[in-house]
């Protein structure tokens, strides 16, 4: 069974003067294998900074919210089935993306990065990996990266479920590199790949979005947590967030 998680707010809302029905509830779906933004702990429950900004989202609209793990590729696709409302998973805001689904403002931003064993000859996060073998996760920015970058200048690109999955071929050497979204690959470095691999930094360019998606027709919803989003960034709610799980700024 997939780990659900239910937390309560008030059950009134009142927000940019839009009175809701009491005991409103949103649904809001994660990926929870991508720490340390959204992860099932030993307790089966959804941890991250990404599952503690959408409680801080729902206390600050005011509603009840029930928070789900879904699988990567098919949390979309589930969205638009109406299977939850939003989508609070690192999902990076893009072009391709938006033609079928909605963002808010940005939550944070990130680069993407590569890691390489520690002994490996490849020495920057820029070089075309011809001969080599890249893995990513699938369905991800990185993937299209990497696929149109490194795939096309002779890499073999191998993608993955999770990047978790991804790394464990990278520690084990079936892979000579991943390229990944930058703080969960760090993340990794810091604790299970710390003895066997490397950063080689970030990849130039690739600086993006992430933002939580909405169904396009969901228009108000996009907007009330546009607002909430700003409120808990400007009362020091967002900080103190980030601040448990980061010690450099990642909104900016």
């Amino acid at each position: 069974m997939k780990p659900v998680i239910r937390f309560a707010g008030a059950c009134a809302l009142l927000l940019a003067g839009i009175t809701s029905a009491q005991g409103e509830t949103l649904k809001i779906a994660t990926e929870g294998a991508y720490p340390p933004f959204n992860y099932v702990d030993s307790d089966n429950t959804l941890h991250g900074f990404d599952v503690d900004i959408a409680k801080a989202l729902c206390e600050r609209m005011k509603v009840e919210c029930t928070l789900v793990a879904q699988d990567w590729e098919g949390i979309i696709p589930a969205l638009i089935a109406r299977k939850y409302d939003a989508v609070v998973a690192s999902m990076i805001d893009t072009e391709e993306r938006r033609k079928k689904i909605a963002f808010t403002q940005h939550y944070y931003r990130t680069p993407l990065s590569v890691a390489v064993a520690r002994d490996s000859e490849i020495s920057d996060a820029q070089t075309d990996f011809k001969g080599y073998t890249v893995g990513a996760q699938a369905s991800s920015t990185q993937a299209i990266y990497a696929e149109d970058v490194y795939g096309k200048a002779g890499a073999d690109v191998k993608l993955y479920p999770t990047l978790d999955e991804a790394n464990a071929d990278l520690a084990a050497g079936r892979l000579d590199g991943v390229i990944a979204d930058k703080f969960p690959l760090l993340e990794w470095l810091k604790k299970t790949g710390k003895d066997c691999c490397k950063a080689l930094g970030d990849v130039n360019g690739t600086r993006a979005d992430a933002a939580i998606a909405v169904r396009k027709e969901d228009d108000a919803l996009r907007e009330r947590l546009n607002t909430a989003l700003a409120a808990i960034v400007a009362d020091g709610t967002y900080q103190k967030i980030a601040g448990k799980y980061f010690d450099f700024d990642i909104y900016h």
